[in-house]
């Protein structure tokens, strides 16, 4: 059972998406760098969350909202400009309108005010008091914009004009041609940044090379010591010279382990760069199986006053690869087995919540995954924030999917975006590579050479990745690797794999167990509710596919995809995720958890020892019963009489695994229950059964509290599952019973399509509000018992 982490939320993180941090974490993990300040001394400089009180309208015309019928809608952020149903086939695009009053204090007259969107989709026009203030395209990495020439005392009116629409100069395509939604809105955080004119400035504002903001590397990395470099850029508004002290701070488990103070002086308006190292001694280094954080606090005072403070998490790590290309963490080998991640939410696209991606992370670190490729676009630096804490490796991308342009403004966006992503993202430990690459897209080799260049520019020793020869490291999809091979001269990751080359190839080395099979029997796009024969080959397929990935020199793979999603271009749900659209496990999941090591233990997500039952035990289920476990045996029970203890299968297809499954001949089907027990060292570690269900008589309802429980005021997003069961409790795997739901308190229901079964259980999706007393919901369904879950 996943360990319940309550968050503690402070309006306005300004270096980070989210300013939501675990309160009862140690040091040692993740959470997000805010502006903070100390009992003993206010800081002049701070940050305001700007997510409450918005109004909202939308037009498919590009008109003024004067001109648009209706009254603006209240509302706060994340927000998407219409929920969806659960198949999106016709996403809204057009003009959004988004409008905040707000009050300038007399203690602002002397400082200067930014304003940050961590996203905004896809381009922005942002007006102050009736004037342009700025804009900006592309629709996921952030952009800071100077309010100051344009606040005036008292009220103010800030208005933001979005486009969603198909748009050449960000690509990627059409959206009727896309395998992805972009949805839109503002989506992700605002803040507002009141600084002293003597500031650490915004690295997405400063727009340097390098440089900007506060930016951490690690000149020396071993277990016996480690240098800490962190370049901060000081800039002055002042029309007079300042001098100032810069301290840079280390602590780990709340003890502080450095400091290093200096004093500067910078001219008036002016800007520089100031570097500070500081040491440690014996280092606590990050990896996946270790992810440690030490606490960075970068304080800047003048004339005896704290003016800035910002705390950022950061982790001491080094990725090499030796001369045969294969990955070392900190002088370690190691070989990544990982999954690409689509970022969306049903019904809401992309306006989820920091708690939400943190659910996201908890789920694919349960299922047995060290590395993650973010699929095809930068992700929310919440996901990012829970990657470092959690121990998950990313491969960071830019958006991109089968689409090049050769004019010169696409190209310098492309350019542009791939810097500011390394802006954003350069801190965080778990970042392996940059890929600024058009995934699937033909690239001429000057562009290429370009993109690469910036990484190195921008990130000096860091690596780049795409998906053509150019780059420093080359992401190749399995199915691309089954068409035309060679051995790659460099490092290497299997980029995609398991899906499409079941899906339309026809390439799986398998070819045998298709036999009786159609085609969409055959493929890995299985819906939660297509069946056990259907889930079980889903299963197969992915079997297969990581266990061949391990006969080429790749350092990591990433099967195609953790969740289902929707596609712009197509009238269903693309299924071969290994979790539902509602994050439900398939049997894929219980295989790849299952090939994480028993000795691995994490209290902040499922690990350790595990066996899973892959059967529903129905009359028509395979009496070829397939168990997963990490275990060295296992022993199978049907009505607790053992049918048989065995090891793992030994076969062409289980050669490379580190776990194999366990298949077992029961014979014939007997109703009961079917007890798995898996042992190492002649113990008993852990169980599963699965039992024959009567008919559906009532409802358990579970709310989903994946490492973080249900957070208020920051419109977090949380499913509850309504599980069918018999009398005796047993769940019952029913598919397409259809199940009313209702609410009370301050939650809302966001569903906008039936609530149906898939594989016994219906799935809502709950906006919390701003408090959870009172608040409840009920599930019920035809001649069953209704079901109530009070939070």
């Amino acid at each position: 059972m996943i360990n319940a982490i309550r968050l503690t939320c402070i309006l306005g993180g300004l270096w980070t998406l989210t300013a939501c941090q675990p309160a009862d974490q140690p040091e040692s993990s993740s959470s997000p760098a805010v502006l903070q300040t100390t009992e003993k001394q206010q800081p002049v400089s701070q940050t305001i969350g700007f997510n409450k009180a918005w109004q909202f309208k939308k037009s498919k015309d590009d008109v003024l909202p004067e001109d648009i019928k209706g009254d603006w809608e209240n509302v706060s952020l994340p927000h998407t400009p219409q929920l969806e149903p659960e198949v999106v086939n016709d996403q809204w695009q057009g003009t959004a309108w988004y409008q905040k009053s707000f009050t300038m204090p007399e203690d602002w007259i002397d400082k200067e005010v930014l304003i940050r969107f961590e996203a905004a989709m896809n381009s922005a026009q942002i007006w102050l008091n009736e004037q342009k203030v700025g804009e900006h395209t592309g629709g996921y990495l952030p952009f800071t914009l100077d309010l100051t020439p344009f606040l005036t005392p008292g009220e103010n009116l800030l208005r933001v004009k979005l486009d969603n629409r198909d748009n050449p100069v960000t690509g990627p395509k059409p959206l009727h041609l896309l395998d992805f939604n972009t949805y839109g809105g503002l989506y992700r955080d605002v803040n507002l940044l009141v600084k002293d004119k003597l500031m650490i400035t915004d690295e997405m504002l400063a727009q340097e090379v390098a440089g900007g903001g506060v930016f951490v590397t690690y000149p020396k990395v071993s277990e016996d010591e480690a240098l800490v470099n962190v370049k901060t850029q000081i800039a002055n508004h002042y029309n007079e010279a300042k001098t100032f002290r810069l301290t840079q701070s280390l602590s780990f488990n709340g003890k502080t382990l450095a400091t290093e103070t200096e004093s500067y002086q910078l001219s008036a308006g002016s800007d520089k760069h100031f570097e500070q190292t500081l040491s440690v001694n014996a280092p606590a280094l990050w990896s996946p199986d270790s992810p440690s954080l030490y606490t960075l606090t970068t304080t800047l005072s003048r004339e005896g006053q704290v003016t800035e403070t910002q705390t950022r998490k950061i982790g001491i790590r080094e990725f090499a690869f030796n001369d045969k290309h294969e990955l070392l963490i900190n002088g370690k080998k190691t070989f990544l087995r990982g999954v690409n991640r689509h970022q969306e939410y049903p019904f809401t696209g992309y306006a989820t919540s920091a708690q939400a991606d943190y659910r996201d992370a908890v789920k694919i670190k349960s299922a047995g995954f060290d590395y993650v490729r973010l699929s095809h676009y930068p992700h929310s630096q919440a996901f990012m924030e829970a990657a470092d804490e959690l121990g998950l490796v990313l491969l960071d991308a830019v958006l991109g999917w089968q689409y090049y342009n050769s004019d010169p403004a696409f190209e310098a966006h492309i350019v542009q975006s791939c810097e500011d992503l390394i802006r954003r993202d350069r801190n965080y430990a778990s970042v392996i590579a940059w890929e600024c690459s058009l995934n699937e897209s033909d690239m001429p080799d000057a562009f290429i050479a370009t993109l690469s260049d910036t990484v190195h520019r921008h990130f000096p020793g860091a690596f780049s990745a795409g998906w053509e020869y150019g780059y420093d490291i080359f992401v190749q999809a399995r199915q691309h690797r089954l068409q035309h091979y060679e051995t790659p001269g460099q490092p290497y990751i299997v980029s995609e794999y398991g899906d499409w080359e079941y899906y339309a190839q026809n390439a799986g080395l398998n070819q045998d167990s298709w036999q009786n099979l159609k085609e969409d029997e055959r493929t890995s796009r299985q819906l939660l509710n297509s069946g056990e024969q259907r889930l079980l080959q889903q299963a197969l397929n992915l079997q297969e596919a990581h266990n061949d990935n391990f006969t080429v020199p790749a350092f990591a793979d990433g099967y195609w995809v953790m969740f289902d999603y929707n596609r712009g271009y197509s009238d269903d749900i693309e299924s071969s995720g290994i979790m539902s659209i509602y994050r439900q496990p398939k049997y894929s999941y219980y295989f790849y958890r299952s090939q994480r090591d028993a000795d691995q233990l994490d209290a902040r997500y499922d690990s350790g020892p595990m066996v899973y039952v892959a059967s529903d035990w129905q009359p028509d289920s395979s009496t070829q019963v397939r168990v997963f476990s990490n275990a060295q045996e296992v022993a199978l029970y049907l009505n607790d009489k053992l049918v048989a203890k065995q090891q793992p299968d030994n076969t062409p297809l289980t050669a490379h695994l580190a776990h194999p499954p366990f298949t077992f001949d029961v014979g014939q089907f007997e109703a009961g229950t079917l007890r798995a027990e898996a042992i190492i060292d002649n113990a008993v570690v852990a169980d599963h059964s699965v039992t024959t269900a009567l008919n559906a008589t009532g409802i358990r309802l579970n709310i989903d509290e994946s490492g973080v429980a249900p957070a208020t005021g920051v419109n977090d997003k949380v499913f509850v599952y309504a599980q069918l069961v018999d009398d005796k409790g047993n769940p019952v795997f029913a598919n397409n019973i259809t199940l009313s739901a209702t609410v009370e308190g301050d939650i809302k229901l966001l569903n906008q399509s039936p609530v149906v079964t898939a594989r016994g259980e219906g799935a809502l999706l709950l906006e919390i509000g701003d408090t959870l007393k009172g608040a409840t919901v009920t599930v019920s369904g035809k001649n069953l018992k209704p079901a109530t879950l009070t939070f």
